[in-house]
């Protein structure tokens, strides 16, 4: 079967522009890998139209949007995941309208499919008594619990993105002073985050015990499973929710939506409410850009609300508040309406 222009720009796509040109991660490229089996399962399915029989030709604006309705109605996606989807597409479209000018047409009519606004998120995070609580709970009982105390150590006092968690490596652990734990980041960005005197205690009593310090093998994971195979992000999560569910009691709404990244929000926000500048902030969490960390102190209500109050004291007496029940004439204007 004779190969279409549409397998052959998707080929070149994946294989040589995304890890090649654009250097992107391994998980970036299966987020785009993961979009395009969508499409082509629409496609397939609700268009009639063969993924080996697809042209170029065949896409327009039209067809991109009812994928786009598909994934909202039928798939239940949010607004932020469609919007990610179409970023995707998108990508593939700048790249095919390089290759082939003939299709520049096609390609803008694609291109000109704008974003869906959505609301902004709430940076969901934790209180420093919720954080306290959170990291007590596994315990030092068992070996399995001792991981997950260090673990979730690490996690909360690096800020670290949970992939980033997943990735490290003995070799990427300093605990001589001054205590460094190396993080690699999105585009594949390396940063040094210093860490605290408990999390190294934690850290170095963890690695004695799995004799990590002494292991010649400085790319062994440095949390694993009991194959000794590094935990994946589902397994990280599972660890979050276990013990968020055991905090239910006395947190009700703890487990509810309860992310590896809400504590990398939590972090963030206990930095800014202790007086930390949002540069060193930004250097820490490894943002490009000072707008995106900027989101802290936009999210954070408490010092607002200190704020305000130091800057109008008492200028509302409680004692004096008239009480609107005794105006008789107000009453009975109110109760002629």
């Amino acid at each position: 079967m004779k190969s279409t222009d549409f397998a052959k720009y998707m080929t070149a796509f994946f294989s040589e522009y995304l890890p090649g040109v654009k250097n992107l991660s391994a998980n970036t490229v299966l987020s785009y890998r993961d979009t395009f089996r969508l499409l082509l399962t629409y496609c397939r399915d609700c268009e009639n139209l063969a993924p080996e029989k697809l042209r170029i030709e065949l896409f327009n604006d039209s067809l991109l949007l009812r994928f786009l309705d598909w994934l909202q109605q039928e798939r239940a996606c949010s607004i932020a995941t469609r919007n990610n989807r179409l970023a995707a597409i998108h990508s593939f479209f700048r790249y095919v309208q390089a290759q082939e000018p003939g299709q520049l047409l096609t390609c803008q009519k694609i291109l000109q499919v704008p974003f869906k606004k959505c609301k902004t998120p709430i940076v969901r995070h934790l209180t420093p008594v919720q954080m306290r609580d959170l990291l007590a709970a596994p315990g030092f009982m068992t070996r399995a619990e001792r991981r997950d105390t260090t673990l979730l150590s690490v996690l909360y006092d690096t800020g670290a993105r949970v992939q980033e968690l997943c990735d490290l490596r003995v070799r990427d652990i300093r605990l001589d002073h001054p205590p460094i734990i190396k993080l690699i980041g999105k585009g594949r960005k390396a940063r040094h985050v210093p860490l605290m005197a408990n999390t190294v205690e934690l850290v170095r009593s963890y690695m004695e015990e799995n004799a990590l310090l002494k292991n010649d093998d400085q790319d062994a994971p440095l949390f694993f499973s009991k194959r000794r195979s590094k935990l994946t992000r589902g397994g990280i999560s599972h660890i979050l929710r276990k013990y968020a569910n055991e905090l239910s009691v006395k947190y009700p709404d703890m487990h509810k939506q309860l992310t590896p990244h809400v504590l990398r929000h939590t972090k963030a926000m206990h930095l800014y409410q202790s007086g930390v500048s949002l540069v060193y902030i930004r250097d820490i969490l490894g943002h490009v850009d000072l707008a995106t960390t900027d989101i802290y102190a936009r999210a954070d209500t408490e010092s607002k609300r200190k704020a305000l109050e130091g800057a109008y004291p008492d200028i509302t007496p409680l004692n004096t508040l008239p009480d609107w029940n005794r105006d008789l004439n107000l009453l009975d204007y109110l109760n002629s309406l």
